[in-house]
């Protein structure tokens, strides 16, 4: 067929025509962007900061290296982007003011296990052991602790400052109580992953540790409970 003759797309004019024919539709890029943060969180927790290539994140995301350039113009923003993505995800899907309701005991629970279940994930483990085997790269441990452990603790520390204010618990530096329970809950397990090899907690296990931290910590900082 001449190109004449070819039909006319009703949505384009004459003079668009060449470059309407043909054109895929297009994602839009923070859309693109979560498909490449996800295939990044991937690469890097299987072959380390070194060994992933902005190729080979391209080629996981399914699109080109032209296209994850003009989104993300190095390795390192795009480990940035990615541990921010995915706090990002956890805070939304996690909603703790979602829980201000419930009983102090089951919403601290309920709190403590949402920031528990994302510092023993098994990617953030690993993102963990890939920084402890990269030499020379201090900042991205800065990136994974500003970006990850640093605002978890903050948003458990934004919660109990409203536990507080609702009369239900008292303790006199909110902060401080998180970073206690988030010790309390993760860090031990978590420690013997990253530099002992362990295996993870399971559900579980996790869940009764939740539970008797929480027992521990209300048994000081509940309202009415001192004295």
């Amino acid at each position: 067929m001449a190109e004449t003759d070819r039909p006319q797309d009703p949505n384009c004019d004459q003079s668009e025509d060449r470059r309407c024919r043909g054109r895929p539709q297009l994602r839009p890029d923070d859309e693109t962007r979560q498909i490449v943060y996800e295939a990044a969180r991937h690469q890097f927790a299987e072959s380390g900061y070194a060994a992933t290539s902005m190729e080979t994140v391209a080629r996981s995301a399914g699109i080109s290296t032209k296209t994850l350039y003009r989104l993300v113009p190095n390795k390192a923003t795009l480990f940035e982007g990615m541990v921010t993505d995915r706090l990002d995800r956890f805070l939304s899907e996690v909603n703790l003011r979602a829980i201000d309701c419930a009983e102090i005991d089951e919403a601290l629970y309920a709190a403590l296990l949402a920031c528990a279940s994302l510092s023993l994930d098994p990617e953030v483990i690993a993102l963990q052991r890939m920084i402890l085997q990269e030499t020379g790269k201090a900042d991205l441990a800065r990136t994974l602790y500003q970006n990850g452990m640093a605002r978890n603790a903050a948003a458990l520390a934004d919660w109990l400052r409203r536990q507080q204010k609702r009369g239900l618990i008292a303790c006199e530096d909110t902060d401080e109580a998180a970073g206690f329970l988030l010790g309390m809950v993760a860090f031990v397990p978590q420690r013997a992953a990253v530099f002992g090899g362990l295996p993870l907690p399971s559900k579980q296990q996790i869940e009764a540790r939740v539970r008797h931290c929480v027992a521990l910590f209300l048994r000081g900082c509940q309202a009415g409970a001192r004295g």
